[in-house]
């Protein structure tokens, strides 16, 4: 499950049906005509004499009725025999989709399964999963975890566990199949690139338990800028990214660049307390509206943020959900901070699980949208969309007729809603890796090359420096190789246009860094390089001009 921007609290629900039966059979017939033509006979003819009065709307007690018949009749009549408990699954799962996308019913042992893996205390293999496209889609990819060493990447559709098809199938019940025993394997076959044209590749993932990351931080070459990535909205969000910033403070920062990228969101209270770090006392944060007073709140800052002078960049993808989403708009409407990157992915629902008796199962019932300072809805739309249009809309900003209507920031900045979070410097997305990467990956012999580079080179400071400047060096004695050896092994063409080639190159050299000069000369590598960054430290000298004239 995608840890989404959720609302906790059980309410306690009993239905009780009453099921009068209907019903007759058709009598068996002598001939294959006799038999059509009674068929027929019997969808035609009127059941009663008396016509219902179609012009009124039934009420609920009726409705239940006709339920209750239709299901009474497939009971009796279907040709092949069901059971209660498939129908009334198939039945709540119909009437959950047609609500939103994002309702959904668990089973007890499902739900108390899904929150052990959200906790981190069931081995899986880490990555989290969201719908995209039609498709479970890869939406983040755990540091360090069994699918980022397998090269798994955000994007890869997940088609097939164990050699058992997917489509179909609920995200939840995907996200569980992939949790296990620790030390258990799972065979995932996995798309990437175009749905016309797809690369497919399978990979053997070892489960494991590790705890979710929060924050990483670091100081960029610059020795300026301070950089904090967030990793999701956990209970403790803006106790650490406090503790972050004030670190790359002590280190000499003087502006910080805070990453959202692949952020699949969380709770509701931490984007709330990660915001109150970068706002004034009593600011907006955000709204959720809802049917219920309950589901209808202002979400403020509760105490004077301590930077919340400090020139700020937001980096988000389109890949960065909910909670970090519903920040990175709300950073943007009160013009506190600029926002670079791609849209985001377009869904902050507020959520809460309602528990049923007796079976103890859950429905997790979508009870408020959640709204920017300025009024902007950033769950895309939905209705008048068919499910699977909704889906190809991810990170896309929806229906083109949902962005014409212009909002306002504190400083008359014009934003627009549509789904998703626009930023106001967009960069170009990074070229997808292509299905051999993952093979090799899987295969153990992709960093081979990288591992033997490192261990003949210097391990002084210097040398790392000269390390991340050298590209050029990385397509010599990395890339080339590396070619070869895919190209040997796999028996695949390996031909790469000079986009990708550059992202293998540093993702190559970040192993040798790695290798070579641990702890911090991968990510020191990924900050030099990244595209991103580059366009976040290119903007800092413009930042009050990009974001309006201060008030008065």
């Amino acid at each position: 499950m995608t840890p989404g921007l959720v609302k906790r609290r059980t309410v306690y629900a009993e239905f009780s049906l009453d099921t009068p039966l209907f019903g007759g059979q058709l009598k068996t017939c002598r001939t294959l005509s006799v038999a059509l033509a009674a068929v027929g006979f019997a969808f035609l003819r009127p059941v009663a004499a008396q016509q219902p009065d179609t012009t009124r709307e039934l009420s609920a007690y009726e409705e239940l009725q006709l339920f209750s018949g239709v299901l009474n009749h497939i009971r009796a009549n279907y040709m092949d025999s069901v059971r209660y408990h498939a129908l009334m699954r198939a039945a709540i799962d119909g009437m959950l989709h047609s609500l939103d996308p994002h309702s959904y019913y668990l089973s007890r042992r499902d739900f108390e399964r899904q929150n052990a893996l959200e906790r981190g205390d069931l081995p899986g293999i880490g990555a989290i999963l969201d719908q995209e496209d039609s498709a479970i889609t890869v939406l983040t990819v755990i540091r360090g975890s069994p699918a980022a060493k397998a090269g798994v990447q955000p994007g890869d559709r997940v088609t097939a566990i164990n050699d058992t098809v997917v489509a179909q199938s609920k995200l939840a019940d995907v996200s569980l199949r992939l949790a296990g025993p620790e030390g258990s394997t799972v065979q995932l076959r996995l798309e990437r690139g175009t749905r016309l044209e797809p690369d497919t590749v399978s990979v053997v993932l070892t489960r494991k338990t590790y705890k979710l990351p929060s924050v990483y931080s670091t100081m960029l070459s610059d020795h300026l800028t301070g950089f904090v990535r967030l990793e999701w909205f956990g209970p403790k969000a803006g106790d650490e990214v406090r503790d972050a910033v004030r670190g790359v403070q002590h280190r000499g920062a003087q502006r910080l660049i805070l990453d959202l990228r692949d952020n699949p969101g969380g709770l509701v209270d931490g984007a709330v307390d990660v915001a109150s770090e970068f706002l004034p006392t009593n600011t907006l944060v955000f709204r959720t509206r809802g049917r219920k007073s309950d589901a209808t709140k202002d979400f403020g800052t509760s105490h004077e943020g301590p930077f919340r002078s400090l020139p700020l960049i937001v980096l988000v993808n389109e890949r960065s959900a909910s909670a970090a989403e519903a920040l990175a708009g709300s950073l943007q409407d009160h013009d506190r901070a600029l926002i670079v990157g791609r849209r985001t992915f377009g869904k902050a629902l507020a959520q809460a699980p309602f528990l049923l008796t007796p079976s103890g199962d859950v429905v997790m019932l979508t009870i408020a949208r959640v709204l920017t300072p300025s009024g902007r809805i950033i769950q895309r739309r939905y209705q008048s969309l068919g499910f699977e249009q909704y889906l190809s809309f991810a990170g896309k900003g929806g229906a083109a007729e949902d962005t014409t209507a212009v909002f306002k920031t504190d400083r008359g900045r014009e934003v627009r809603g549509g789904g998703g979070i626009a930023p106001d410097v967009l960069v170009a997305a990074p070229p997808g890796l292509p299905a051999w990467w993952s093979v090799a990956a899987d295969s153990g012999f992709d960093f081979a090359v990288a591992d033997s580079l490192a261990a003949t080179l210097p391990a002084t400071p210097a040398a790392r420096e000269q390390w991340i400047d050298d590209s050029a060096r990385w397509s010599t004695q990395l890339l080339q190789p590396y070619l070869q050896r895919v190209r040997s092994r796999l028996h695949v063409n390996a031909q790469v246009e000079e986009a990708t080639a550059e992202r293998i190159s540093l993702a190559l050299a970040s192993r040798v860094a790695d290798v070579r000069w641990p702890p911090d000369g991968a990510s020191a590598l990924w900050m030099r390089h990244d595209p991103d960054v580059r366009a976040a430290l290119a903007n800092f000298g413009r930042l009050d001009a990009l974001l309006g004239a201060r008030p008065q």
